[in-house]
């Protein structure tokens, strides 16, 4: 059974919430993230977030989203875990930077979510409002026992490069958030031994499906816990066969009905 980084420093709920995402057998995790219209409005895959999640679900260790569409779009029948995004209050009219937190962690309990996650701007005007908004959750979720999944989104001027990306993970660990998600990167070995709290690779930009399950494969050989999955069905399998199982190369995509 893999064992989480600091797990002996935390409270039986907090650990067992962490366990329900990186799965205690590998440590972890596909995690599906369908929570892109808080700032993007009707995208492109999620028109009907409904009719593209609930196909998906048998796939994902883990669904991230928002409470909108966790209301209106998931059955409460499902047994997937919930990481319940907290953060928005921009779009993409204007300066993403400014974020605040938009979900009282009342509402998060209610939802019975596993772990809540929130955007941080490091290097942008939103840097320090992000960041203090970061330790006010992480505040909230030591008191009641929810992880929190710090996002390092990238300014429309910053490089998705080791350095900037390695900074912004290791100020959110060194905050208190008990897991990260970015992207990868040359040097992404690096910046996983340099973050001590589990690393989620963040999906970026459309890919062909070969090599979206090649970039997973890549980070999680690099030391990342899991990554985040928007692709349709193939690719969402492809991703859980190489990261739950252990995969020492990726498979050949199956064929299946998307």
């Amino acid at each position: 059974m893999s064992r989480l980084p600091g797990e002996h420093a935390m409270d039986w709920g907090l650990a067992n919430r962490m366990a329900r995402i990186l799965k205690p057998d590998t440590g972890r995790t596909v995690m599906l993230a369908v929570d892109h219209g808080y700032f993007l409005g009707p995208t492109g895959g999620l028109e009907e977030p409904g009719k593209t999640i609930v196909p998906l679900l048998p796939y994902a260790d883990s669904l991230m989203l928002t409470r909108g569409v966790l209301r209106g779009c998931v059955p409460p029948q499902s047994d997937v875990p919930i990481v319940l995004r907290i953060s928005g209050g921009t779009s993409i009219l204007r300066e993403l930077s400014q974020e605040g937190l938009t979900v009282a962690f009342e509402d998060a309990i209610r939802l019975n979510v596993a772990a809540i996650t929130m955007s941080i701007f490091v290097g942008t005007e939103g840097e320090r409002e992000t960041l203090l908004n970061l330790s006010k959750a992480v505040d909230a979720g030591e008191k009641y026992g929810i992880p929190v999944l710090a996002v390092t989104a990238v300014g429309k001027d910053m490089v998705r490069d080791a350095r900037y990306l390695g900074l912004a993970c290791r100020i959110a660990a060194e905050l208190g958030a008990h897991m990260v998600k970015t992207y990868h990167c040359e040097g992404f070995a690096e910046l996983v031994r340099s973050t001590p709290v589990p690393v989620v690779i963040a999906g970026g930009k459309k890919l062909p499906e070969r090599d979206a399950i090649e970039l997973a494969w890549k980070a999680v050989r690099d030391g990342a816990r899991g990554c985040r999955a928007r692709q349709p069905k193939r690719i969402t399998k492809g991703r859980c066969s190489l990261i739950t199982l252990n995969r020492s190369r990726p498979l050949p995509l199956a064929k299946t009905k998307d």
